[in-house]
Formats: structure tokens, sequence, C-alpha cells
């Protein structure tokens, strides 16, 4: 899967230039009786093709007439505004890659890696770090609008994978919505709270697109974490200083705002092959998904 985006995108430009020397070879073959000498059959008439969007233009076949000549200049022009486009191409998709890789490798610092939404906020929670949650949501929140954006347009870019060990986009996305769902709905009087709330907007604005966009069906909205986990993740909170609360209705609503999101993390995790991090990735080994997979014993015939 490391290798599937880079051999796509090369993958892409050989169809393209491959459709259009065969769409050129086509027409040329079809006014063959105009070049000097005339093109015995379709090879020939590809290779004038081929020689000409490149260009190569070794002069072997010469268009002595108007149509073939314009032809050849159409087809040459078609070259030259196919090589800059694929290096425009090149340019965009690194761009984003870029912009996109770069606010992952800086999370590091605060979640680790792979990155953890509790991790993250124990280490926000030290003694010199005011206000950096808000701030991160806040570069967060502009980072999956900026992902948003680049991987609707280009939704290659969705395979390109981090060039670092243990990260992976969908990792650091999944760690800081959690990070924002926990404070929404976990933890009173956090001044992060207003910035959690816009990045889970948009956060969940681009698992809508994205999933629509790959899999039509994400599939049923659940967790998939399980309460001691929850419970566990608020006894760390609350050493850390924050007034985190782990009573039945606030469970609920944790669980409840991480089921809009966690079936596309843990689909789109095991598509590009992340690896393992906290609440993201293969969660079939939960009690509650492990149950749910039982069939019931076939009934006795009577």
């Amino acid at each position: 899967m490391a290798a599937f985006a880079p051999i796509a995108l090369i993958v892409l430009f050989l169809i393209w230039a491959t459709a259009l020397v065969l769409g050129y070879g086509l027409l040329l073959y079809g006014l063959r009786a105009e070049f000097r000498p005339e093109l015995a059959d379709f090879p020939e008439a590809f290779y004038v093709s081929a020689s000409t969007l490149v260009p190569l233009a070794y002069g072997d076949f010469v268009p002595e007439q108007g149509w073939a000549r314009a032809l050849i200049v159409l087809e040459s022009a078609n070259g030259v505004a196919f090589g800059a486009l694929a290096i425009t191409l090149l340019f965009e998709l690194y761009g984003s890659f870029r912009s996109r890789e770069e606010a992952v490798v800086a999370l590091d610092a605060l979640a680790g890696a792979p990155a953890s939404a509790v991790q993250l906020l124990e280490t926000a929670a030290g003694p010199t770090m005011d206000g950096k949650l808000r701030e991160t949501f806040d570069e967060w929140q502009k980072w999956a609008a900026m992902v948003l954006e680049s991987h609707l347009a280009y939704p290659l870019l969705i395979y390109f994978r981090s060039s670092h060990d243990n990260e992976a986009w969908i990792n650091s996305f999944g760690a800081v919505m959690d990070a924002a769902a926990l404070v929404l709905s976990s933890v009173e009087g956090d001044q992060s709270a207003g910035s959690a709330k816009l990045m889970f907007t948009i956060g969940n604005h681009l698992v809508e697109d994205v999933s629509w966009l790959l899999f039509r069906n994400p599939g049923d909205a659940e967790a998939i974490i399980e309460r001691e986990e929850y419970a566990a993740a608020i006894v760390r909170l609350k050493a850390a200083g924050y007034r985190a609360l782990d009573g039945d209705a606030h469970w609920q609503k944790f669980a409840k705002m991480r089921a809009k999101y966690a079936m596309f993390l843990n689909r789109m995790a095991q598509l590009l092959s992340a690896p393992p991090a906290p609440w993201v990735g293969d969660r079939s080994y939960l009690p509650h998904r492990q149950s749910r997979r039982r069939r019931p014993a076939p009934k006795a015939a009577s």
C-alpha cells in the first residue's frame, strides 16, 4: 500500500499520454496519404504521433498537405501543454502533501507517535502550555479545511502515506477529533471548548465528504470504544488537572459524538495500512465488536 499512490500517479500519466498518442495516431492514419513517405500502417502512424507529442521529430515522415500539417502542429502544442499540466499537478500534489504532513509531524510533540488523544490533552495541561490546546484545535480546524478541499480535488492524495515511522495522517486526525470530543463531552470549564467545537464541526465535514467519496456507505455509526477505555482516559485527565467527569451521561455523550467519525477512522486506517494507534485502527478485538459478530447457534431439529 505504501507504493500505491506513487505508482498510481505514474500510471495515470502513462494513461493520459497513451490516450493522446493513440487518438492522434488514429487521426494521422486517416491522413496517411498526406505524408511523404506515405504511412504504410497504423504502427507507423502511432510512431509519428508519439514522436510528435514528446517531441522527437526525426523528420523521417513529413506532412506535405494542410490537414496533416495542422494536426502535427496541434499535437505538438498538446505535448507542451501535457508536460506543463503534469509538472503543475506534481507541484500541487506535493504542496498539499507537505502542508498536510507538517501538522502531523508537529503534533508528535504533543500527542506522541502514533498520536494519542489522551496524551495530547495531558501534554497540553502542562504548566508552560497555557493556551496550547486552544491553539492546537485552531490549527487543526484549518488543517481539516485544507485537507477537505485538497483531497476532494485530488483523491490520490488520500493514499500518500506519511514519510515518518509510526505516523499516519488519519491517526493524527483521529487523535485531535477524540481530544475535541473528550473536551466537549467530559471536561468542564476548559477554555479550549469553543475551539474544540469548531474543530469537531469541520472535522466531521471532512469525515462525511471523504467517506462518501471512498466508501459510499461508511457503515454503522458506532463509537468503537469500550467504557473501560473511556474510564481509564478520564482517570488520566483528572490526574493531569482537568475537571473531567465520567458519569453515564458524559459517557453516552462522548460515545454519541465519537460514533459520527469512528467508523470512518477505522476503515481509513485499515485501508491505508496505518500503524496501530490508540483508539484508531482495527478494533475488531473489542468485546462488544466480537459479540456482535457471533451468530446465534442453530436450533436443533425437532
